[in-house]
């Protein structure tokens, strides 16, 4: 089953309300909230406080993207907010294992991202504990960057793994997701796609999600 998850990061701030609510009531799971520190990438965005305010707004499931320096110490304040699921970056850590554990020990569901150039080796020993690995087909920082197709033999590895170990860990695809590339990651095994400027920047964000749904669900025959 695709799930589709707008990111709020190419999204209207002046009415970020309103926008949520639309991609929702368009059939949108997940809502992606992508949070950059200004030191692991290039850009700064925001905190805890915007997901506390937004989580009384929507019943979506919060998908926390950590791309920050040292993510253990930005659990406690996202599961406050009431996040439901936090990645953190394979780059950024070199205890993930422990993350993992502080990140579930807080109700949450733990997922890893790996930018595009960073190999499947480095979650060979904790993807049992993985509920999520988020696949980055962009190097990360800003949205509306374009798709890296080199990465599409990755999902394909990871999901033909997942498959043979009867694995329920989910495969999230992020960077460069429209019409086309929806279709792309679809057919090499993702299973939830974050799309920023093919939702919000779109004259409809309800029918963009429809049609990215579609396009992937299309592809995979469900």
């Amino acid at each position: 089953m695709i799930q589709i998850a707008p990111s709020i990061l190419s999204a209207d701030f002046s009415r970020l309300g309103d926008q949520v609510q639309l991609v929702e009531e368009a059939g949108a799971e997940v809502l992606h909230i992508d949070i950059m520190d200004g030191h692991f990438v290039p850009n700064l965005t925001f905190g805890p406080a915007l997901v506390k305010s937004l989580r009384g707004h929507s019943k979506m499931r919060f998908d926390v993207h950590l791309m920050v320096e040292e993510p253990e110490k930005f659990i406690v304040d996202f599961a406050d907010a009431g996040a439901n699921h936090i990645t953190f970056h394979l780059e950024t850590s070199r205890h993930a294992h422990r993350v993992i554990q502080q990140i579930k020990e807080h109700g949450m569901t733990a997922g890893i991202a790996l930018n595009p150039a960073t190999p499947l080796d480095g979650i060979k020993y904790i993807l049992q504990d993985l509920d999520m690995v988020l696949l980055m087909t962009v190097n990360p920082g800003f949205g509306g960057q374009k798709f890296i197709p080199n990465v599409l033999p990755k999902i394909q590895v990871l999901h033909r793994h997942l498959e043979q170990t009867h694995s329920s860990c989910l495969i999230e695809v992020d960077g460069g997701i429209n019409l086309e590339t929806a279709a792309a990651v679809a057919k090499a095994g993702a299973h939830i796609l974050v799309a920023g400027a093919a939702v919000f920047a779109q004259a409809d964000p309800k029918l963009a999600v429809a049609k990215i749904r579609h396009a992937a669900v299309l592809i995979k025959g469900e």
